[in-house]
């Protein structure tokens, strides 16, 4: 009986964490993440204003009109896509914030019909 107490008040502690959700802080600024290709991990730099996303990675600049739908989601779009792919928008979440980094998922703004829906994750830390 007391295991069953005991396993009862650990859920309901566990059940009322909430992770910080603070997302006005990070609609704007400058931001760096870390991704990884072929196995070699590299730092990407973007600047974000209310309207527009600007990536530099690689020694390559690449911008991107923002449109937010509410304070933790947004669609960005590429302004000049050079591939098919790079004209499907994105959407982007902010799943949770700390005092410096957020927490994003991202995947296509518009299902593909007969394709499985790929969620990707990231971090993200303001620089700016």
């Amino acid at each position: 009986m007391k295991f069953f107490i005991g396993v009862f008040i650990m859920i309901l502690f566990t059940g009322c964490y909430n992770k910080q959700r603070d997302c006005k802080d990070y609609k704007t600024g400058t931001f760096e993440f870390t991704y990884e290709i072929d196995g070699v991990s590299k730092t990407g730099r973007f600047i974000r204003t209310d309207t527009l996303n600007i990536d530099y990675f690689e020694n390559k600049v690449d911008s991107a009109s923002v449109r937010w739908i509410n304070d933790c989601e947004f669609i960005q779009k590429a302004i000049r896509p050079k591939s098919k792919a790079e004209e499907e928008a994105i959407h982007f979440k902010i799943l949770h914030t700390t005092d410096s980094t957020y927490t994003f998922e991202y995947r296509l703004a518009a299902k593909k019909p007969n394709k499985k829906l790929r969620v990707e994750q990231g971090t993200a830390k303001k620089v700016n």
